[in-house]
């Protein structure tokens, strides 16, 4: 399972973050590493430092799977990490939805 994470102008991307995110993602869709040929992850921060906003972190998943159109979910939040957990979260109850669709129909 690849994971690529994009960030935007408004966040450094550097080796701390992309190792944090990488084992979060990892940790919540090891299950379905097999299915898995890529993870995009992109980080924005919506409001950026000129505003203050409450949840301006957001993480856009998209996981594409073999033989099959990507599925992406996005999730808002405070930090990033919670962005990131969040959005792992939804797409792991995408993935068993999806999958379980695959393997039942």
């Amino acid at each position: 399972m690849h994971i690529q994470i994009n960030t935007d102008s408004n966040i450094e991307g550097d080796n701390a973050l992309t190792q944090q995110v990488e084992t979060m993602v990892r940790e919540t869709l090891d299950h379905f590493s097999k299915h898995i040929t890529r993870v995009e992850v992109h980080l924005r921060d919506d409001n950026s430092g000129s505003k203050s906003g409450t949840e301006d972190k957001r993480c856009l998943l998209e996981v594409r799977l073999m033989g099959h159109q990507p599925i992406a979910v996005s999730h808002q939040a405070f930090t990033l990490e919670q962005a990131v957990d969040g959005a792992a979260k939804k797409m792991k109850r995408s993935l068993v939805s999806t999958l379980g669709r695959l393997d039942h129909g």
